[in-house]
């Protein structure tokens, strides 16, 4: 495989093979193991703000706020970031799925 360079200053391209060797950093994104009746706050997006989790399931989250007592039913969003050095990507061994977060 040919590597190119846009300018004698810039790094070569890596191809796949390099970028799994490399140092990158990834961040790792696990499900968070949510209960029913546990309290949360959104600090930014559409859905800011203080809610109540009132359901859970495979998918979805369904949240109530406490001072309008709207509920609202959403995507499941909430993951437990880390970020990890080293580590190569993309995993050889998995393709990514849309498997559901773990009840």
């Amino acid at each position: 495989m040919t590597e190119m360079s846009s300018s004698p200053g810039d790094p070569p391209a890596r191809g796949p093979d390099a970028a799994a060797a490399a140092a990158d950093t990834v961040l790792v994104l696990r499900p968070y193991p949510v209960q029913v009746g546990q309290k949360i706050t959104i600090e930014a997006g559409p859905r800011r703000g203080d809610w109540e989790i009132i359901g859970v399931s495979d998918r979805k989250l369904r949240l109530r706020c406490p001072i309008s007592h709207r509920e609202l039913e959403c995507d499941w969003f909430c993951y437990v970031v880390t970020e990890a050095t080293g580590i190569p990507w993309p995993h050889r061994h998995q393709a990514a799925t849309l498997s559901p977060p773990p009840a």
